[in-house]
């Protein structure tokens, strides 16, 4: 088996000896060294084969931003940010994803134990090494596009009893984007999972906000489900859906992790399936792993429609393959045509 060469790029030489020192222990990887910045870093990797980097993204002489767009310019290699949970550190975190690195994790400490850390950074750089970079591009140059609407589809539609189902994870955060920038107030009120850490979920919501024609949060426990809204599930804990009479309420749990996720887009859809039945639309986006497949199945069994993003857009297509080969999707969509695709079924 081929293992996975990584370098790792951080000025805290704790952090430094702990990756190094951890992963290793994965037998998929192997570290060529570490770097305390990124002038160190540059010489490494012209010796080395590095097929995957970690990177902090404060650090001396040059941040890690501005490495990160000399990187993707002139020596593409995926990236893994490992960073700190803080408000600025997250908002440059997901600066860090629209340069075109493939995902976040959190730096030791605060709510992950060391060895929850490990376990995600090597699931990480597993997935990262997986990436097809000119998917990356392509998703970089969607994201520039004017959002198609879809608004005409549903000015007649009563959608109040319906709720659509989201999942994400590698890529994920670009798929949401573009996905989320083609809603419209006319659509129903959206539950979405992605494999995101505790604290970055809620910079990234209030980027989508920023961004979208529908209110986009962080789903709070208890919250009732408002129409025109998509609810974030947040890091590091499970989010379902209750029904309480005609009120449909969310619940926010930390239960056990799901295929080693938290939140895990199963439980999600699991609850869905449940609680909503026929009225709703599940929709599995890039990811590596089989997280939500078999929710979705549920789903499609109480006869909610299905959509799987297609290989092609598919950053990672695992979660996806997943569905389909289950049975569980009914339309397997491109990610530019799935809105105008629930937008279609809706009508219907």
């Amino acid at each position: 088996m081929k293992k996975i060469n990584v370098l790792v790029i951080d000025d805290s030489a704790v952090v430094r000896e702990i990756l190094t020192t951890r992963l290793t222990e994965y037998p998929e990887i192997n570290i060529v060294g570490s770097a305390i910045d990124p002038y160190i870093a540059r010489e490494k990797i012209a010796r080395n084969t590095v097929d995957v980097i970690t990177l902090d993204i404060e650090m001396p002489r040059m941040d890690g931003l501005t490495f990160l767009k000399y990187l993707m310019k002139s020596w593409p290699i995926p990236v893994v940010v490992v960073s700190s949970l803080t408000d600025r550190k997250n908002r440059a975190s997901l600066e860090a994803l629209e340069l075109g690195a493939v995902d976040i994790v959190p730096k030791p400490g605060g709510p992950y134990s060391v060895g929850e850390i490990i376990d995600i950074v090597a699931e990480k750089i597993i997935a990262a090494s997986q990436v097809d970079f000119e998917k990356v591009k392509e998703a970089a140059k969607q994201l520039q596009r004017k959002p198609k609407h879809y608004t005409r589809f549903l000015t007649h539609i009563e959608t109040t009893d319906k709720i659509i189902a989201v999942g994400a994870s590698t890529g994920g955060t670009s798929a949401l984007e573009i996905l989320f920038k083609s809603f419209t107030k006319s659509f129903p009120p959206t539950l979405a999972v992605i494999h995101m850490p505790e604290k970055f979920t809620c910079t990234f919501a209030e980027r989508l906000n920023s961004l979208c024609e529908v209110d986009v949060k962080e789903a709070e426990h208890n919250e009732h489900i408002l129409p025109g809204t998509i609810y974030l599930a947040p890091g590091n804990f499970h989010m379902m859906v209750k029904a309480v009479g005609t009120e449909k309420i969310i619940k926010i749990v930390k239960a056990p992790k799901v295929f080693n996720q938290r939140p895990s887009v199963d439980v999600l859809f699991q609850s869905v399936a449940k609680n909503i039945g026929k009225n709703a639309v599940g929709v599995l986006l890039t990811g590596m792993g089989r997280d939500g497949a078999a929710g979705m199945l549920e789903m499609k069994q109480q006869g909610a429609y299905t959509v799987a993003q297609d290989e092609h857009t598919s950053i990672v297509f695992g979660m996806p393959k997943a569905a389909i080969d289950l049975g569980a999707v009914s339309t397997v969509q491109p990610l530019d045509k799935i809105a105008g695709t629930i937008a279609d079924y809706l009508k219907r």
